[in-house]
C-alpha cells in the first residue's frame, strides 16, 4: 500500500482537568500544593524487581537526599517524599507537620499569617502549624531538593512503590505518575506515624554542582563499546560533555564538541539499559539515563556510571561539565570512597 501524509493545522480541544489528588476538607493531615515550581513530583527508592513485566525502577533521582530527608524527621530511610527540579514551589500543610529539605540547597521558609516568614535550615528538622505554607525558591546548586515529611505520604502505592515513574505514566494514587499541579492535595499520615524520633542534629551534604562546573563521574565501559572507534572511546574519555537543557528524570541529554564516533553503523535489537547506561543516538552525543529511563533500546551503549555516583548524576543541572573516568568491573573499583570533583571557573 502507498501512504501520504498531508500536513495540518493544530487544532485546539477544550479538555477536563482532572480532579484533584484528594480533599484537604477530609484529611486532618494533608499537604496542598500551591505552586509545583518546575516540576514537583512523589519519589521513593523505587519498585526494584519488576523490569520482566517491563517496569522500570524509577525512584528518587538522588537516593541519599532522600534518605537524610527521612532521618531528620524520624521516618524510614526509604520512605516516599517530594523531590522538586529546579526550585519555585509552595507547599500549604493542612494540620501540623515536621518537614526537612535535603538535596538540591534554596532559600526556604515558613510562611505566615500572624507573622513574618520564618528562614528553614537545610538539612534540619522544622514544624509546621495548621495552615502554614513551606515555600522553596530557585536552586543555588544542583538540580534537585527533597521534602520529607515526618510519618510519610498517606497514599496506595502502584507495584509497591509511590515513586512516580514519568516516562510509563506509572505512580501513587490517581496521580498516574505524573508530576503534581497547583491545586492537588496529598494525604499525609501525621507526624505520630513516624517511626523514630526527630533527629537533632542537622543532615550535612556533599557539595552539589552549578552551572560552569566541572564533575567527574566514574563509568565502566561496555558492553558496546566495540561498536565505537578507538578514537571514539578517547572522545568519551579525554573530552568534556556539557548538560544540556534538554534533560528530565528520563536521561541527561549531553553535548560534545567532537561527536563520538561509531566503527559499527546502524542499530541493535533492542537490549536492556540500566539507570546510569550511556546511551549514543546516531548524531554521536551521548544520553545518560536517569531512573525514568526506558528499559530497553536499540542505541549501542559505550558505557554506564557506576552506582556510587548515580546520585551525583542526578543532581546535575544544564550547564555542569562532565569527564568520565573509567574503572574497571570489579567490586574494590565500585567500593572506593566518593572522589568527586567540582571546580569553578
Amino acid at each position: 500500500m502507498t501512504v501520504r501524509f498531508e500536513r495540518l493545522e493544530r487544532e485546539s480541544v477544550a479538555v477536563n482537568e482532572p480532579a484533584p489528588t484528594a480533599d484537604a476538607a477530609e484529611h486532618p493531615f494533608a499537604v496542598e500544593v500551591v505552586r509545583p515550581g518546575l516540576q514537583l513530583v512523589i519519589e521513593d527508592l523505587g519498585r526494584s524487581g519488576h523490569a520482566a513485566l517491563g517496569v522500570s525502577a524509577s525512584g528518587a533521582a538522588d537516593r541519599r537526599a532522600l534518605r537524610a530527608a527521612n532521618r531528620a524527621v524520624g521516618n524510614l530511610p526509604g520512605a516516599a517524599g517530594f523531590e522538586l527540579a529546579g526550585g519555585g514551589a509552595a507547599l500549604r500543610f493542612t494540620g501540623p507537620a515536621v518537614v526537612a529539605v535535603t538535596g538540591a540547597p534554596a532559600e526556604t521558609t515558613i510562611v505566615r499569617s500572624d507573622g513574618p516568614p520564618l528562614p528553614v535550615e537545610h538539612g534540619a528538622a522544622t514544624a509546621l502549624e495548621d495552615g502554614e505554607e513551606l515555600r522553596l525558591g530557585a536552586v543555588r546548586a544542583g538540580l534537585r531538593a527533597v521534602i520529607a515529611v515526618r510519618g510519610g505520604l498517606d497514599l496506595p502505592p502502584a507495584l509497591g512503590s509511590l515513586s512516580s515513574d514519568t516516562l510509563a505514566g506509572l505512580g501513587p494514587g490517581d496521580l498516574g505518575g505524573r508530576p503534581l499541579r497547583a491545586g492537588d492535595v496529598v494525604p499525609l499520615n501525621g507526624p505520630a506515624a513516624a517511626p523514630h524520633a526527630v533527629d537533632p542534629n542537622r543532615v550535612t551534604t556533599d557539595p552539589l554542582p552549578a552551572p560552569g562546573d566541572t564533575v567527574e563521574l566514574r563509568i565502566v565501559l561496555g558492553p558496546r563499546e566495540d561498536w565505537f572507534t578507538p578514537a571514539g572511546v578517547r572522545t568519551l574519555l579525554e573530552q568534556e560533555w556539557t548538560v544540556t537543557p534538554r534533560s528530565d528524570r528520563v536521561g541527561v541529554r549531553l553535548e560534545g564538541a567532537v561527536p563520538l564516533e561509531r566503527d559499527i553503523a546502524g542499530e541493535l535489537p533492542s537490549e536492556g539499559a540500566v539507570t546510569g547506561a550511556i546511551q549514543v543516538p546516531p548524531d554521536g552525543q551521548p544520553v545518560l539515563f536517569l531512573p525514568d529511563h526506558p528499559l530497553t533500546g536499540g542505541y549501542p551503549i559505550i558505557g554506564a556510571v557506576i552506582d556510587r555516583d548515580l546520585d551525583l548524576a542526578g543532581q546535575l543541572p544544564p550547564g555542569v561539565r562532565i569527564r568520565f573516568r573509567p574503572v574497571a568491573p570489579t567490586v574494590p573499583a565500585l567500593a572506593v570512597g566518593p572522589t568527586t570533583e567540582i571546580r569553578g571557573d
